[in-house]
């Protein structure tokens, strides 16, 4: 499939206080008393959300993962057991779009206070499909780089679905933090205080995040890399980059010979000389188009998970390893 990404200009972290807690439900007045531990219990979806609560809620949470490390999120099937989790929890937090089973699961739940970080930050249309041949590339790039100053064009050809991935632009995900913390609050406003300081300091963190990886990508020699499924289009969108990807959003789905010929080809016209793979899929593909084409392949994490083979221990790690295998494949100094 034929990721094509506008670039669009990176924009500062905005204030995020006026966005609504969508499917947000609290009951202020019952602190913890539905868990079956004398803390806030929250059930998160995957890494990404039980990273969130973890830095959020700090001491005052236990919080339980639907998706066990090395698990790839995306075929995740919630068992009894993590069904009767979730009715003993206060909180329930997940990405809507990402996980059918984890969205089922918490709707037919009786969970008090369920946050879709969905709703928390704006959604878009990546990994779509759109059709054209690889001669097309230098054209759509050239217009891409004149428009790059012209504002935020959310448009993309073809139809596809929304991109779940909002976690890998620090920017969008600083939003999302900001209002898991005011869920947080109001859920359990015992600790609202810790909640509120310890959002904070994340929001902090993520926006030195932001810069450095704009800092780190600012002199670089090409915009295009290739990755294994479209993971990577909030990111390549907040940087200035363009993403041509494998797969599409499914990590799972099958390139077809076409498609595998025309990144061949779009390698060689804009200087592109590595292939990147992720941790919790097979790599077969990627090493397949990458021994064809004669380039390297190098690791650019999802960071749906952590696990031994995770470049770190943490989200801030493995960001941090992503951007020196961009700023190696893009030629950056």
């Amino acid at each position: 499939m034929n990721v094509r990404r506008r670039l669009i200009p990176a924009a500062a972290l905005t204030a995020v206080t006026a966005l609504g807690l969508g499917t947000l439900t609290g009951c202020a007045g019952d602190s913890a008393a539905a868990g079956d531990t004398e803390k806030f219990d929250v059930v998160a979806s995957f890494y990404p959300m039980a990273f969130l609560a973890e830095q959020i809620g700090g001491d005052h949470v236990n919080v339980t993962s639907l998706t066990q490390p090395g698990q790839e999120p995306h075929d995740l099937e919630i068992s009894a057991k993590q069904t009767a989790q979730l009715e003993e929890s206060d909180a329930a937090l997940y990405l809507k779009g990402l996980q059918p089973s984890v969205d089922e699961a918490i709707g037919q739940s009786g969970v008090k206070t369920k946050i879709d970080a969905a709703t928390l930050t704006s959604l878009e249309e990546h990994g779509t499909e759109v059709g054209g041949h690889a001669e097309e590339h230098a054209d759509e790039h050239a217009e891409e780089h004149a428009d790059e100053h012209e504002g935020h064009d959310h448009g993309h050809e073809g139809e596809g679905g929304k991109d779940p991935h909002i976690w890998l632009d620090p920017v969008k995900y600083a939003e999302v933090a900001e209002g898991v913390g005011a869920a947080f609050q109001k859920a359990d406003p015992d600790h609202a205080a810790d909640y509120k300081k310890n959002t904070q300091a994340l929001v902090k963190k993520l926006t030195a995040l932001d810069g450095t990886f704009r800092t780190g990508l600012e002199n670089r020699k090409s915009d295009v890399f290739i990755t294994t499924h479209a993971a990577f289009g909030y990111l390549a969108e907040r940087y200035g980059l363009i993403e041509e990807s494998i797969t599409g959003l499914d990590p799972e789905s099958e390139p077809s010979g076409a498609r595998v010929k025309e990144l061949s080809k779009v390698a060689g016209e804009d200087g592109v000389n590595t292939v990147f793979y992720e941790t919790l899929v097979s790599d077969k593909t990627a090493k397949t188009l990458a021994a064809d084409a004669g380039l390297k392949t190098d690791v650019l994490d999802p960071i749906e998970g952590i696990t031994e083979k995770s470049r770190g221990d943490d989200y801030f790690q493995v960001m941090e390893a992503n951007l020196k295998a961009l700023q190696s494949a893009l030629g950056a100094k």
